[in-house]
């Protein structure tokens, strides 16, 4: 398999910041490796090992994505012009009602439906940050290239230098991860806002809704499952962004036992923050910054990398005498 590459290129020196965050985990080189036997259990023993990589690892996937934080300070109303409008659209007839006719009638009615809320109205700095926001579509793809290629070694358990390995991977996949980032965006906005219509819309009692809601549903998971492998893929084999997606298809049906798993820590991660965010709301906001997001692809790398390597490296291999070094 030609397309195989790993280290063929002379990597940057590392920094001293490097050096500070180069694992020493006191593993010896003879004990077994996770990928020998990637169980549950082998995925803890792993996981407990690289907790303190991970918060790293946490830090590059939100700062590194920094735009979003564009995007919550647009939407928390701190840069938006504040006024009040009626609850019940009933207010504004009645009103008019109390004008031409006072009575106790009218006054009783506007006693119940008079109430207002506090409603923001965006402001010209406002729709600056949403603008700001769309650099999410640079950023996103290269970190999710640079993030993963670092989780690709945490499960192979090589050792690595953090910030030069990251900033090596998104050199060595910018186009590709520019080009995809912008389609996983997309193709993520798309399917959640087609979830999100046909859900608010299940009411209606059309079984059409109930058909498009529940493929809707499906072709969530079938991404879900598709995105553990694309990334990897993009950092260990040469390929078009057409047979990656042709290929994680196939994946995430071949290696289905290990994608379900892989969704439910997902879920499970998700359901922890949301009791955590409901409990102690200060703990639910901090969660995400220093671990929630690496711990979940984490997870998903660990699920999705031994089937890549059952069928697509060890063929290579076993066809290839004298293997290149790996990147």
């Amino acid at each position: 398999m030609s397309n195989y590459y790993d280290n063929e290129e002379k990597r940057k020196k590392p920094t001293w910041f490097d050096r500070v965050q180069k694992e020493r985990e006191g593993v010896s080189p003879d004990d077994p490796k996770a990928l020998d036997k990637p169980t549950v259990g082998s995925f803890f023993k792993l996981f407990g090992r690289k907790i303190n990589t991970l918060l790293s690892v946490n830090l590059l996937y939100v700062f590194g994505n920094f735009p979003i934080f564009f995007f919550l300070l647009a939407l928390s109303g701190y840069v938006s012009d504040s006024t009040s409008a009626p609850y019940y659209q009933q207010f504004a007839p009645l009103l008019g009602a109390s004008y031409f006719d006072p009575s106790p009638v009218t006054a009783s009615l506007l006693g119940i439906f008079g109430a207002h809320i506090s409603i923001t109205v965006p402001t010209v700095f406002t729709n600056i940050l949403y603008g700001l926001t769309a650099l999410l579509f640079v950023t996103f793809g290269p970190v999710n290239v640079g993030t993963t290629y670092l989780l690709r070694s945490m499960v192979r358990e090589e050792g690595m230098f953090l910030m030069s390995d990251f900033w090596y991977a998104i050199k060595k996949n910018l186009r590709q991860g520019l080009i995809f980032g912008v389609i996983d965006l997309l193709i993520m906005a798309l399917l959640g806002y087609d979830f999100l219509y046909f859900y608010i819309n299940l009411g209606s009692g059309s079984t059409f809704i109930y058909i498009l809601f529940f493929i809707t549903f499906a072709m969530i998971i079938v991404y879900a499952m598709m995105r553990m492998y694309i990334y990897l893929m993009m950092v260990t084999f040469d390929l078009s962004i057409a047979k990656m997606l042709k290929n994680a298809l196939f994946f995430s049906i071949l290696g289905i036992k290990r994608n379900i798993m892989a969704l439910l820590w997902v879920v499970l991660l998700i359901a922890l923050e949301y009791v955590i965010l409901m409990v102690f709301a200060p703990l639910g906001v901090i969660l995400p910054l220093i671990l929630l997001f690496s711990v979940g692809a984490f997870g998903c790398a660990f699920a999705a990398y031994p089937k890549i390597k059952e069928i697509m490296i060890d063929p290579y291999y076993s066809e290839t005498p004298t293997p290149r070094n790996e990147d």
